[in-house]
């Protein structure tokens, strides 16, 4: 079976006509298929059949022989480690195929921390290898769109979190590269394990307005075509209707039944120039009615994923309005392949200088957030710069300016030239001067306005500004004309901390403390942490944990456990503020959990249950087992109140379950997952239960700060289109 996929890869190769070298292919894939010898798939299947797979798709792609080669090895030196002897493979394969594997190769075996530090410098160490070479995330999307394919073998858990990933990441990944075949069919597999009975809604229901209309593309696309031969324009038009993943979108973004999608239906015109697609342009808009405000023009100002082509929207036969693009062969290679088409339609198999230019963004935005240590900020700066639409506006010399959606007048400042932006007093759009913090929107004219007696950029704006460019930029700014104030803000926000702890500690502790912790953070000395945290470049709330932790070994002595209800009760006249966040009366030493009846919450008012050998368990005051035990262990009830800093006190949040009462309809699931993710709310446990014909009961369990966070959560999902009401329930 892997002979015959790889001879029909073989056979592919050569009837491209393309000039690769088969001797160097085949010994890859000898070398591949001895090193995973013995490896088996989920499925079954010999694992061999993966590489094999990720090299066809790549193949298709039009890669050259070194991606090829790179496609069949790219797990060995993660899965074959001990079999890999990498100067012998360096020797075979050449110092580009190692460097493309080695981008490929996840880190693991680097030990980190925790899961997001993980999670970051896998992401990093992709993007490092793809400032190097574009080829690592093209075979690395391969190798996520083969996986995609075959997911079905993982367990159901594992499934969701993948397709979770390739939604959030890699989609957007082949969209900002332009890879629009490979984005569509990883956004419809994920979609497909994330909501299956969406997408099969959606899927029939694409299938039946489809066969309803069948004739509607294919007698447009002979009017066009007679109309343009009329003109003398030779073209190729095709038809097409949305994508799954593009109807279930546009449903769940604007509320709107499946009826109520018009641009269900396309066609695309390809042309031969440029100056041919204005001319089809006025063709096609003497035929059909246009739709004012659906025209964009994407050859003059293209995307920054190089997509190049013009956008309108008429109304066909029937009422029935559909999308036409127009473009020229050349964007039109761009637009389905992206920056694989330079490999698939031109020669050479290096990358050009103009390739080069524009993929700057990637080594931007590596050099932008090198000095980020936040997991959090970098993923967001991701979302930001790469996963997010652009808004194009204008300098006052008519200079196109691409940022992304949401960026304001410091964003803008910035991407001009840091001496602007650190010189920057003001701003004018559109000729009149406006806040440095308006959002910009497309097509406006942006002027800067600045001044030579300027002090530099306030820290307030690291919370304005939204690009990583414009951040990093401030961040430098302050890390070097700022050091010495950074540092006494930084020692400043590490001590702030230290006494919302509540003990005392001497000089030598904390000394001790903070040259410990800096070391845990990767800090050569104390004043890097102090400067680090003081420009902005690390956040207080991510030292803390580990700042705690120090604090905890080096000034409080460990706790016994509570063994005996005689034992809780010495040490009377004493208050003391437990870990759990609450303040236990007259008693000290003692160790408290949450009752699961009732989950409280900060805010809620609470009181203390003496247990036989668990410590003190914390209820609400109205919880039904707190009114039982009361009738009958009246002397077991001691009171307790809840610290100031009872959210921060613990290094878990607390749990709580909403139960939502919901229409039943599609994506409902799916609205309320995306409005806690927009709140970053971390949901713990799902259910679901019918309870009449059109209406579902949800059971959430978030994860919440107090009884205030908890009530503002509510009020959010209340807002969602067909929750009739949402009330607190038990864990």
């Amino acid at each position: 079976m892997p002979d015959i996929e790889f001879n029909k890869l073989l056979d592919a190769l050569q009837k491209s006509g393309k000039n690769y070298d088969f001797d160097k292919i085949h010994r890859a894939y000898e070398y591949a298929r001895e090193m995973h010898k013995g490896q088996f798939r989920k499925s079954g299947e010999e694992y061999i059949i993966h590489p094999i797979a990720v090299a066809q798709i790549v193949s298709t792609l039009g890669l050259d022989t070194d991606s090829i080669c790179a496609a069949f090895l790219h797990d060995t030196l993660e899965d074959c480690f001990e079999k890999v002897d990498l100067a012998k493979m360096k020797k075979e394969f050449g110092q580009d195929v190692i460097e493309i594997v080695d981008g490929l190769t996840k880190l693991v075996r680097i030990h980190f921390d925790d899961k997001d530090e993980e999670h970051m410098e896998n992401l990093r160490k992709m993007f490092l290898a793809m400032a190097k070479d574009i080829r690592v995330l093209i075979i690395k999307l391969a190798d996520r769109l083969h996986n995609m394919r075959t997911l079905g073998a993982q367990p159901e858990e594992k499934r969701r979190r993948i397709a979770l990933e390739t939604m959030h990441v890699y989609a957007p990944l082949a969209h900002r590269l332009g890879m629009q075949r490979v984005k569509q069919e990883l956004e419809n597999l994920s979609l497909s394990y994330l909501d299956p009975i969406g997408y099969e809604e959606v899927s029939n229901d694409i299938e039946r307005k489809y066969g309803f209309n069948k004739d509607f593309i294919e007698n447009t696309k002979a009017q066009i075509k007679e109309k343009m031969l009329e003109s003398g324009i030779s073209c190729e038009v095709t038809g097409r209707v949305k994508s799954v993943y593009s109807v279930y979108r546009k449903m769940y973004n604007q509320n709107k039944s499946f009826d109520e999608i018009y641009d269900f239906y396309a066609v695309r015109i390809i042309v031969n120039t440029e100056l041919e697609c204005y001319t089809a342009l006025g063709i096609i808009h003497e035929i059909y009615n246009s739709i004012p405000g659906r025209f964009k023009d994407y050859i003059s100002i293209p995307k920054p994923n190089m997509y190049r082509s013009l956008h309108t929207t008429v109304i066909g036969r029937g009422g029935i309005p559909f999308e036409v693009q127009i473009r020229t062969w050349e964007m039109h290679h761009v637009a389905e392949y992206g920056i694989a088409a330079h490999w698939k339609y031109k020669s050479g198999d290096k990358a050009s200088d103009d390739i080069s230019q524009k993929l700057e963004w990637i080594s931007k935005l590596v050099e932008s957030e090198s000095s980020v240590k936040d997991p959090d900020e970098f993923l967001d700066a991701l979302k930001i710069d790469i996963f997010q639409d652009e808004t194009f506006v204008f300098t006052p010399k008519g200079d196109v300016i691409p940022l992304p959606q949401g960026s304001n007048c410091i964003d803008f400042a910035y991407h001009i030239h840091s001496a602007v932006g650190n010189r920057m007093v003001g701003a004018k759009v559109n000729g009149i001067i406006v806040p440095i913090d308006r959002v910009l929107e497309n097509g406006e004219i942006v002027e800067v306005l600045t001044s030579s007696a300027a002090k530099g950029p306030s820290r307030d704006w690291l919370k304005i500004a939204k690009t990583s460019d414009a951040k990093s930029k401030i961040r430098q700014w302050f890390k070097k004309e700022k050091y010495a104030e950074n540092v006494v803000e930084g020692k400043s926000q590490i001590l702030s901390e230290l006494r919302r702890f509540g003990r005392a500690f001497t000089e030598d502790q904390y000394e001790h403390i903070v040259k410990t912790t800096a070391a845990r953070i990767g800090m050569s000395t104390v004043e890097d942490l102090y400067n680090m945290l003081g420009y902005g470049g690390l956040l207080i709330s991510k030292v803390l944990p580990k700042l705690r932790d120090e604090f905890d070994k080096t000034v409080t002595e460990p706790v016994a456990p509570i063994t005996s209800v005689d034992q809780i009760k010495v040490n009377k006249n004493k208050t003391t503020k437990n870990n759990g966040g609450v303040i236990v009366d007259d008693l000290d030493g003692c160790q408290v959990k949450f009752a699961k009846c009732c989950n409280p919450l900060p805010g809620d008012n609470i009181v203390g249950f003496i247990t036989k050998g668990f410590g003190i368990s914390i209820h609400k005051n109205d919880c039904p087992n707190t009114l039982r035990e009361m009738k009958e262990n009246s002397d077991r009830f001691v009171r307790v109140t809840w610290c100031s800093d009872a959210a921060d006190s613990r290094e878990d949040k607390f749990e709580a379950m909403m139960r939502i009462y919901a229409q039943d309809r599609i994506s409902m699931l799916a609205d309320i997952s995306v409005a806690l993710a927009d709140m970053r709310v971390f949901i713990q446990q799902i259910n679901t239960q019918k309870i009449s014909a059109d209406i579902s009961i949800i059971n959430i369990t978030i994860a919440c700060k107090n009884l205030s966070h908890f009530n503002s959560i509510v009020s959010r999902i209340k807002t969602i289109k067909g929750v009739e009401d949402v009330q607190r329930g038990n864990l």
